[in-house]
């Protein structure tokens, strides 16, 4: 059976796809990536369930190329602060005082295709220093988390969803953005139309569903 994903709840089926093929006697071949890049693969190939956002969940809906009644809300996220292992950790507890922590930082990392990466360049917008943090905005190669440029040295500070920056090793997540800054996406799974195992499918997002809540918190997620 094959699963696109997105990277932002990689973490939980990672522990709980071995379970489920154990259980199925069946074998699961997973696509990771960002939102866009799985939508783009999904223009020149299929498979049978889509792991991704809501909001992109709806869309195949309506395009067809998921079943209707097939969507099935995983988990929530956050986008978070990190920095590197043992570092200062900047105060970011409102817009004022993330402007500040960003205006001082050498480097800022955020991903070129992830909705995080998408999405941060509004947050400076909307806090006024877009022109000026040009000069010091770093990402990373497709693939590669956020947080390693941070763990590297490479970024004083990086930008992604809490739940893609929590497995990395050598940082520290400082906390999620501040509220009125904060943007919550809910990561949902469907059965695409395509799908030539469909009753597999289901029962996939069927378990995900069942099983995944218990390992949210740990994986710097929550219940959708």
């Amino acid at each position: 059976m094959q699963i696109l994903c997105t990277n932002g709840v990689k973490s939980v089926l990672l522990e709980l796809i071995p379970s489920f093929e154990r259980a199925r006697d069946t074998k699961l071949a997973v696509t990771w990536g960002s939102t866009l890049a799985l939508l783009k693969d999904l223009e020149s190939g299929g498979g049978d369930v889509a792991i991704l956002t809501a909001e992109a969940i709806d869309d195949l809906i309506k395009q067809g190329k998921v079943k209707p009644g097939s969507r099935v809300d995983l988990a929530r996220s956050g986008i978070g602060v990190a920095v590197c292992k043992g570092a200062k950790r900047p105060d970011i507890a409102s817009p004022e005082a993330l402007k500040r922590a960003l205006l001082a930082a050498k480097n800022v990392a955020h991903s070129k295709t992830g909705l995080s990466g998408i999405y941060f360049p509004t947050v400076l917008d909307r806090l006024g220093i877009a022109e000026e943090m040009k000069a010091k905005i770093v990402m990373p190669d497709a693939g590669t988390p956020v947080g390693e440029l941070v763990a590297k040295g490479e970024a004083e500070i990086g930008i992604q969803q809490i739940s893609e920056l929590l497995p990395v090793a050598g940082i520290d997540i400082v906390g999620p953005l501040p509220p009125p800054l904060q943007k919550i996406t809910i990561f949902s799974g469907g059965v695409l139309t395509a799908a030539k195992e469909a009753s597999l499918a289901a029962a996939l997002l069927a378990f995900l569903s069942a099983e995944s809540p218990r390992l949210l918190n740990a994986k710097g997620l929550e219940p959708a």
